[in-house]
């Protein structure tokens, strides 16, 4: 469609009273209003409800207009859409909007104004905040067996990948995500060999891993092979023909199980998921992390993503308790995600490898020995510096222990400076 949508929700009106009630005198108002905008009336109907109210329609021949009155709470609702294939009638839809508020003279208004010829693609971060991407036109939409694929061209991303109405990935960004998921631990281990990546079906998780010149094998284990279909067609980008690389072994099949039934150990174990919501709510229980620890070599290391910390507190809290209950050592860290819109945090968890103990120098070398190429995020400073957590965040993911000892520390900082 293209077209401009106007809506406001008018409250403390501090008109007449009686046009609230009165639906054949605004009626007439209406009709002036829209030949004043130099718009077009086809029709128009209106119904008075007894003792109350009244809901209006104004057929026009760019669209309509719509109104709704509570007179009990000074209350009204104004809806205004204007088409514009044949000409743009967006400034005659304003100048009709504006004139129906100021007829009520609201104390305050809610306004919504929708560009009907974009894909307005919001991205929900809880139930009250989230943000929106403006994308030019949508290059397709799958229902697969498990979930529904949408993608985007946008200005600003380049190409967007979808899963259930989330942002997954896009071609001009996505280095923030999957380069934090797996160097940070990756880099830390002195001579990884084997990877296995649950999910990450678009590729860009386990081009990452292959970056790695001692990585033998980066296994990939997704659920729903049409991902990685799309992403093959779309998203080159993003995987950089990684499904074509030897070491690259794709099982398509369930995670869970396929954790539960191998006798394989990784060096790394990544899980490249979705929100733990719905399907993959599983895994994130403390039963598949058990199974994930059971999986790694010595010396291995699971690296998860646990949310966001100012949208979803909670979550990540929940993940980061769950975590230290199973693994004896828990490096929660940040980065802001562009395409997620949020802070968002990520954990190496293990019983040996500690990647907070490496140095910026010491990342700075290892990379330059590997010879890591295109890292456009990932250095020995971004590796110290996501590791380095606000407060919010530390009183979020340390467990109760942790919390003692550091208040210990503290308090004897404190008694020494004393003396």
């Amino acid at each position: 469609m293209n077209g401009l949508h106007l809506i406001g929700d008018l409250s403390g009106c501090r008109c007449d009273p009686q046009l609230l009630l009165d639906s054949a005198g605004m009626r007439e108002k209406c009709l002036q209003l829209v030949a004043q905008a130099g718009l077009t009336t086809m029709d128009s109907n209106f119904h008075q409800f007894e003792g109350g109210g009244y809901t209006g329609m104004v057929l026009l021949a760019e669209s309509h207009l719509a109104l709704h009155t509570w007179p009990e709470r000074q209350g009204v609702t104004i809806d205004v859409y204007v088409c514009n294939y044949s000409a743009d009638n967006s400034d005659k839809a304003k100048t009709l909007f504006e004139g129906m508020v100021g007829l009520f003279q609201p104390a305050e208004i809610a306004r919504h104004a929708v560009e009907r010829n974009e894909h307005l693609l919001m991205e929900p971060l809880n139930d009250s905040t989230g943000f929106y991407i403006k994308a030019t036109r949508q290059v397709g939409q799958w229902q697969t067996r498990f979930q529904k694929i949408e993608i985007y061209d946008t200005a600003h991303y380049g190409r967007i990948f979808r899963l259930d109405g989330f942002n997954m990935t896009s071609e001009r960004e996505e280095f923030v995500y999957h380069e934090n998921l797996i160097h940070p631990a990756l880099t830390a281990h002195a001579a990884p060999r084997k990877v296995l990546i649950v999910g990450g079906g678009d590729g860009g998780s386990s081009e990452e891993a292959l970056k790695h010149p001692s990585v033998e094998r980066v296994t990939m284990c997704e659920i729903d092979e049409d991902v990685i279909k799309v992403a093959k067609e779309h998203f080159f980008a993003v995987h950089r023909g990684a499904f074509d690389n030897p070491k690259l072994r794709v099982l398509i099949g369930d995670g869970m199980k396929f954790i539960r039934e191998t006798h394989e150990r990784f060096d790394l174990i990544a899980l490249d998921l979705n929100d733990p919501m719905g399907p993959a709510e599983a895994l994130y229980s403390a039963e598949f992390f058990q199974q994930c620890r059971a999986a790694l070599a010595p010396g291995g290391a699971l690296v998860l993503h646990i949310g966001a910390p100012v949208a979803r507190p909670e979550r990540v809290a929940e993940l980061a308790q769950r975590l230290n209950g199973i693994f004896r050592i828990v490096r929660p860290y940040t980065m802001y995600i562009p395409l997620y819109g949020a802070q968002w945090a990520m954990a190496v968890c293990s019983d040996k490898l500690d990647p907070k103990s490496l140095t910026a120098d010491e990342i700075d070398r290892r990379i330059e020995q590997r010879r890591l190429q295109d890292l456009k995020f990932y250095n020995g400073e971004t590796h110290e510096g996501v590791f380095a957590l606000p407060n919010f965040v530390r009183d979020l993911v340390n467990p109760p222990r942790l919390k003692q000892q550091a208040r210990g520390r503290r308090l004897g900082v404190v008694r020494a400076a004393a003396k």
